[in-house]
């Protein structure tokens, strides 16, 4: 019997981590493998997964690909990852790839008539994640700017407004879509933003509404679309490929990360967690930081906070970790375009 294989896609900061977060944290006994997709070699996407399933998704269980979008790296990246983890001798139940906001859906699923894991997995489902408070306003992203700059380093691409067909390829490829952030818009809005998605996705594709990810995975997994097997109704704005992209002689797409840098923060514990949100804020607002996230060690609590920052906009919530002497500091990933300050950076945060 094949593996089946969740692809969870969407812009940076659409909240596809706390949809799997949730996910893990609900898995009902099955036992998940995930891989993700991670902007840069820092791994804090993976920090905030780790744990969260215990026995059914076990810190071993977490593969993180940091070289770049994971459709570009089909080859050298996914195809041995998957490998690995169907060489293993207690096999995953269910395996799920959170790709990176740039990735474009459908050379992944294509990947899957791979000769050397076709006869193995299969993709279950397709699911989109959409800010429903961006969508709304027409943004796709609050961070668009930056993402059509970092989109605009693809030298394959040739359109006027490649943000809105990236959006459109997430979309086409979709099995599901989801509506995240829906209590940041009304009712209404939220029945007008289901019609405008409904008419950029395939007939029966569902679209739902959630909050913080919280989706029941008995609706999130276990959809049995084998997807791999529809990947010409899947149809592609961005990219054609050469019908044997499936043999070795795989190629780039061109994505570059080139002009983009991130690099950690390490502070000690933080005295006050409302200041703290402050500086976080100035600090993005100084330096046009494009993504903070990750932990910080708040005094006199016993939880870690959990900071995820896309934009203007600043989450933050205490997980569920108990924090020990050793492990009471705080750790940020900064995400910007080349040349930003680190010294700066480091003095606002301070």
């Amino acid at each position: 019997m094949k593996i089946p294989t969740t692809v969870i896609t969407g812009f940076l900061g659409s909240g596809k981590t706390t949809l799997i977060k949730h996910m893990l944290q609900n898995s009902e006994g099955k036992r998940i493998a995930l891989i993700i997709n991670e902007f840069g070699d820092l791994g804090v996407d993976g920090d905030i997964l780790k744990g969260c399933g215990e026995e059914t998704c076990s810190v071993d269980d977490i593969v993180e690909l940091s070289n770049g979008c994971i459709c570009c790296t089909v080859a050298e990246d996914f195809i041995p990852t998957i490998t690995k983890l169907l060489e293993r001798d207690l096999k995953p139940d269910h395996i799920v790839i959170e790709t990176s906001g740039l990735a474009l859906p459908q050379p992944l699923i294509r990947a899957f008539n791979w000769p050397e894991i076709s006869t193995q997995v299969t993709v279950d489902g397709v699911v989109t994640v959409v800010d429903g408070e961006a969508a709304h306003n027409g943004k796709f992203s609050n961070n668009l700017d930056e993402i059509e700059k970092q989109r605009k380093l693809d030298d394959s691409l040739n359109h006027e407004t490649p943000i809105a067909d990236l959006f459109e390829d997430q979309l086409a490829c979709a099995d599901m879509v989801i509506i995240n952030k829906a209590d940041l818009i009304s009712s209404e809005e939220i029945k007008v933003l289901r019609s405008k998605l409904a008419s950029k996705t395939r007939v029966g594709v569902k679209i739902l509404t959630t909050t913080m990810g919280s989706l029941s995975t008995k609706v999130l997994l276990g959809q049995n679309i084998r997807a791999e097997s529809d990947i010409e109704n899947r149809h592609e704005i961005h990219h054609r490929h050469d019908e044997h992209e499936h043999e070795h002689e795989h190629e780039h797409d061109g994505h570059s990360h080139d002009d983009f840098e991130s690099f950690i923060v390490h502070l000690p514990e933080i005295a006050n967690q409302k200041d703290f949100v402050k500086k976080i804020k100035l600090a993005i607002d100084r330096h046009g930081i494009l993504r903070l996230k990750g932990f910080a060690s708040i005094k006199e609590k016993p939880m870690r906070l959990t900071i995820q920052a896309v934009g203007p906009r600043i989450e933050t919530y205490f997980e569920k970790i108990s924090l020990t002497e050793s492990n009471r500091t705080t750790k940020l990933v900064v995400i910007g375009e080349t040349g930003l300050n680190r010294e700066k950076i480091l003095e606002d945060l301070r």
